[in-house]
């Protein structure tokens, strides 16, 4: 099982962005450092408290401080901009990173962001789709492009203006090909887009905010629209993203991500719950539908979304969710704000140094085993 990193972020509004943005920076150099395979980063343009406001800037200032680790929109939000554009600069940041490059994508969840840009009554999954074909189409395609799909609002064509004996016309294909790594992030429990990523191969990363009992049904999403391409689903390519806190004892691991009013785990879940129920979205919060809102406390939250312990609990606890939800190729480690940066620091040491390795020897016992 792989290990990556995960942040939206999400820091308290006061908190100054020249502080957040290093904050942010320092634990990809700290992750890539430890050996995490990738690191996604989000992006919004309207809150505050996610200080990102477009992944691809932010995740350039951090090829050349970063050796292995692929460096991951966590989501390019596809229905702010024309996908011209959008293939453009992930083609060119391709590039830059030399293949550590991989494009998570998603509509744009944030109504604000929405209204900013004048398009909130936009059907922005309509848009996320028809952006997606044309960026595809860009890539797989020579000049002039011609790209006219049916029903689609974008139309990309250089005819009129190419010019090959000066080069004018031609976008970047990007340097891996055919193409980039492509991620969506699945929120809904049974989300019926997981069935596209299938039989488009992309790949799927069930997010943080998801209840573990409802992550089965991503999988058998992804693999029915596996089935309808041909294909078979590979667990290697299914990420779990779980909010997770590692420290050398019980007790302090506890307090830090549980008990304490100045948890950074307690203020996320707090403020993410509050931003869910005025969009009408706490239902997947709920172990049941029939949940009364009442009972979404900050305790509850933490209490069903963080994993928390001392090495040994931590990886009991990743295989457990493993039995739960099936197999799965990647635990992504979804990043908080650093209100103490050396316990900070030492969960995502711990997390990759002694975590991983117990959760990886248990399974390739088990492997054993069953292969036996």
């Amino acid at each position: 099982m792989r290990l990556g990193y995960f942040t939206m972020p999400l820091h308290p509004a006061e908190r100054r962005p020249a502080v957040t943005l290093q904050e942010d920076r320092e634990a990809i150099i700290l992750a890539d450092r430890l050996g995490f395979y990738d690191a996604f980063v989000g992006e919004h343009l309207t809150e505050p408290s996610e200080n990102v406001t477009n992944s691809f800037i932010f995740l350039a200032t951090l090829i050349h401080h970063t050796q292995n680790i692929k460096l991951a929109t966590g989501t390019s939000n596809l229905s702010h901009s024309h996908p011209t554009l959008i293939a453009a600069h992930a083609a060119m940041f391709d590039h830059l990173a030399q293949g550590r490059f991989i494009f998570g994508v998603s509509p744009g969840a944030l109504p604000s962001d929405a209204e900013a840009l004048g398009m909130l009554t936009e059907d922005r999954n309509k848009l996320f789709a028809e952006s997606m074909d044309v960026i595809l189409a860009i890539w797989e395609r020579d000049v002039p492009y011609d790209i006219d799909l049916p029903g689609n609002r974008f139309k990309v064509t250089t005819a009129v203006t190419q010019n090959a004996a000066i080069g004018r016309g031609q976008m970047y294909k990007p340097y891996q090909q055919p193409r980039p790594e492509i991620v969506g992030t699945v929120v809904a429990p049974g989300s019926k887009g997981v069935i596209a990523m299938g039989e488009r191969d992309f790949h799927p990363l069930s997010a943080n905010f998801l209840l573990s009992k409802y992550l089965p049904s991503h999988w058998s999403n992804y693999v029915e629209g596996k089935q309808r391409a041909g294909q078979v689903a590979d667990p290697a390519d299914w990420r779990i993203a779980r909010t997770i806190f590692v420290a050398d004892d019980e007790k302090t691991a506890r307090r830090y991500a549980l008990q304490d009013s100045a948890s950074p785990y307690r203020y996320y879940w707090d403020l993410l719950l509050r931003k869910m129920l005025i969009s009408k979205r706490q239902a997947i919060f709920k172990t049941h539908p029939e949940k009364d809102d009442r009972e979404l406390t900050v305790d509850y939250m933490v209490d069903q979304l963080v994993i928390c312990g001392n090495p040994n609990q931590v990886a009991e606890k990743i295989l457990a969710l493993r039995e739960e939800a099936g197999d799965f190729g990647e635990i992504v480690y979804a990043g908080m704000d650093w209100v103490d940066p050396a316990l900070a620091k030492r969960s995502m040491e711990l997390m990759a140094e002694k975590v991983m390795p117990q959760v990886n020897a248990a399974i390739g016992r088990s492997q054993q085993q069953a292969a036996a």
